[in-house]
């Protein structure tokens, strides 16, 4: 006897992940992909996201590359096609794709950082959700998921771009979910703390220490996999009732006063 109608198996679904050769990306990547879903690489590395496809497809799993620079309109709407065309639809999109975005305001680059920091960050969630958004809508199960990240529920000084971005990134996803509720396409964010990525490479070791132990309820750094664990749930046809959220992925960093 079943217990339940409602799947928690994402098996034969079709995902797109964002910024896929690396950290976060490559995790969720591989993840969905150990999961049975059919896995669709972007990312502006070639040379990284080969790799990635190989370790995946070596395993047995169903995956393969695009380039793609997420700044570039003309790019996302041709990849978006060519993804749902090869793989025959679209379910899942993980906009995952980040750059590190800092520098005083009064920096003499900072327009330049701005505008790459909001048009990578946030503008290419826009136009990679409405490429997506015809494929979206003929899916029975259909998720989204945003990355934005602790930033976009605080601050801190000296990355303004950044900040801006995911808080941005936050909005977009409660004002989509709204958008889209009718249609049962959920959209949600996961907001990822201090983790171990190419971004936090060149924090110095004791000094990633330190910040956990002041900052973080667990003391520690996050691995990408565990941010990746907490986009599959959000994208299983079982979480057909959570939408707009923004989840924290942070060992208790925004919950911790002292």
């Amino acid at each position: 006897m079943s217990l339940t109608k409602l799947s928690r198996s994402i098996e034969g679904k079709v995902a797109l992940v964002t910024g896929a050769a690396s950290g976060m990306g490559q995790a969720t990547a591989e993840l969905f992909a150990e999961q049975g879903a059919k896995v669709a690489l972007t990312d502006v590395s070639i040379e990284a996201q080969e790799h990635v496809v190989e370790r995946i497809t070596s395993a047995g799993y169903v995956a393969r590359g695009w380039h793609l620079d997420v700044t570039d309109a003309s790019q996302i709407e041709a990849c978006v096609v060519e993804v749902a065309e090869h793989f025959g639809g679209l379910d899942i999109l993980v906009n995952n794709a980040g750059i590190g975005a800092g520098g005083p305001i009064d920096a003499d680059d900072y327009e330049a950082i701005w505008e790459r920091g909001i048009n990578t960050m946030l503008t290419a969630h826009v136009r990679m959700i409405r490429a997506a958004l015809p494929y979206l809508r003929q899916s029975d199960s259909a998720r989204i998921v945003n990355i934005a990240s602790t930033e976009g529920l605080g601050a801190t000084k000296r990355i303004s771009a950044y900040t801006t971005a995911k808080t941005g990134v936050i909005g977009l996803t409660r004002s989509l979910a709204v958008e889209f509720g009718t249609e049962g396409i959920t959209v949600n964010c996961i907001c990822p703390g201090p983790i171990r990525t190419g971004m936090t490479a060149n924090i110095d070791e004791a000094n990633k220490q330190e910040y956990a132990r002041r900052r973080v309820a667990l003391k520690r750094y996050a691995v990408p996999e565990e941010v990746a664990h907490m986009t599959l749930s959000l994208v299983l046809p079982a979480a057909s009732f959570v939408t707009g959220v923004a989840l924290p992925v942070d060992g208790g960093l925004t919950i911790k006063n002292a």
